[in-house]
């Protein structure tokens, strides 16, 4: 016996396989012979509602005219012959086409209405199953016909259908029919679909409410500082990503700069930043004093809260509003780039290693004097990695080169510039999120 528990293959769409050996094969097309093309193809796209597949002119001369009912799974090639040739005389005489729905009933009435010809009303036929002479129960004997039915139990009926003929301009003659089989397949195929789209929308309507949670772990006001005209932004190359920048308030007119990136993308990577935003928040009031005590505290609740494997890089800044000093920590993360007031330019680079793989981690301090018109620059790898059609990178040099371009911008203009020339030397699909923080110092 067949499992009923399968899918018909006839209910399944053709696909290639490009994973198969063979060549690929399906069926193409059956031809209908007609007397004119434009006329009939009128009758099957407005009368039974089929899509034009093909309507183009060969090499030789012959008009090739295509359509397909609503589901594309076969085609009809409405050929137009010479009076004069054998497939002429074949117009007008049954196809042996036969068109199978879940509702003959519902076909025929809307087919009527448009004026197609039907040769009788649908009706119903039921052939019910013929159990075979040597039909045998589980100790091999003979069954009786008492045995033989509770054999087949529920299965005595095993098909039953309804079925009608209708006619095409030309009088071309097809089957339409319904299997209850076919019915209810497509119901439960029906069901199965519905349940698949509420469990996308669903799906997508959590994600829209996570994008929007995570938008507000972002930085929502900036503390002010007076020497300092600073920015960021991050565009995610999803819904929701991994990458983090933020503005924190350490008290004594020192600001706290940070970017980083988690390892991984989607839900996992945004959860990730979520945590280490937390921790960040929740450690910084012991930033101001004891910045690598900070920063061990960070790393060893970052370790404690994630999985074995997951780490981010950072970079954790604090800028001394007073002395305008950048004291700062990279632990792993892409070198800052400081773009000083006379166009040169020093890289920030790792002063540890990432944070969340070691539960022994430590981290060591370094620090930059920042002069009127110095401009610092952070940022992921979104933007040096995004490639244009040619696989080349953008860069560290053309991100240097963008600072030195705009660098009379404000930090806010600065940051659209580049998020600009980012986007246009790699205008392909955007496969990283693009985080990118600007710090310019102010002029006396």
């Amino acid at each position: 016996m067949d499992d009923s528990s399968a899918s018909p293959k006839w209910l399944e769409e053709p696909t290639s396989r490009p994973d198969r050996k063979d060549p690929y094969l399906r069926f193409h097309a059956i031809k209908i012979f007609v007397r004119d093309q434009d006329r009939s193809l009128k009758f099957y796209v407005e009368q039974l509602g089929f899509s034009l597949v093909y309507d183009t002119h060969l090499q030789s001369g012959e008009r090739w005219v295509a359509v397909a009912p609503p589901d594309g799974t076969a085609i009809l090639a409405l050929v137009e012959p010479n009076p004069a040739s054998r497939e002429y005389k074949l117009i007008g005489r049954a196809t042996q086409v036969a068109f199978v729905t879940d509702n003959v009933l519902a076909k025929y009435h809307e087919w009527s209405q448009r004026g197609v010809k039907f040769s009788r009303v649908p009706r119903l036929k039921r052939i019910k199953y013929e159990p075979p002479p040597t039909m045998t129960t589980s100790g091999g004997q003979a069954a009786a016909p008492a045995q033989q039915s509770m054999l087949l139990g529920e299965r005595s009926p095993v098909w039953g259908g309804v079925f009608t003929r209708f006619e095409d301009i030309d009088g071309n003659s097809f089957s339409l029919v319904s299997f209850d089989e076919v019915s209810q397949a497509l119901d439960e195929q029906r069901r199965a679909t519905a349940e698949k789209l509420e469990l996308e929308r669903r799906a997508e309507q959590e994600l829209g409410i996570a994008k929007q949670v995570q938008a507000r772990l972002f930085p929502q006001t900036l503390p002010v500082i007076s020497t300092l005209d600073y920015a960021g932004v991050c565009i995610q190359a999803r819904a929701v990503g991994g990458d983090y920048y933020d503005f924190l308030d350490l008290g004594g007119q020192r600001l706290g700069i940070v970017i980083g990136d988690i390892a991984g993308k989607g839900i996992a990577a945004a959860l990730l930043m979520a945590n280490l935003q937390a921790n960040l928040r929740s450690q910084c009031a012991i930033a101001l004093d004891q910045p690598e005590q900070f920063l061990r505290s960070v790393n060893q609740l970052f370790f404690e809260n994630t999985t074995d494997g997951a780490y981010a890089t950072l970079f954790f800044g604090e800028y001394d509003d007073r002395a305008g000093r950048l004291r700062y920590a990279n632990c792993g993360h892409l070198c800052a780039l400081l773009l000083r007031s006379d166009d040169s330019v020093e890289r920030l680079d790792s002063t540890s290693t990432v944070l969340g793989l070691f539960k022994e981690w430590d981290c060591s301090i370094s620090e930059r004097q920042l002069l009127a018109g110095d401009t610092v620059a952070l940022y992921t790898d979104g933007i040096t990695e995004s490639f244009n059609d040619a696989e080349e990178e953008y860069g560290e040099q053309r991100l240097t080169e963008a600072l030195r371009q705009h660098r009379d911008l404000t930090s806010q203009e600065m940051l659209g510039a580049i998020v600009d020339d980012v986007q246009k030397f790699s205008p392909r699909e955007q496969h990283d999120d693009i985080t990118l923080i600007v710090a310019k110092v102010r002029g006396n």
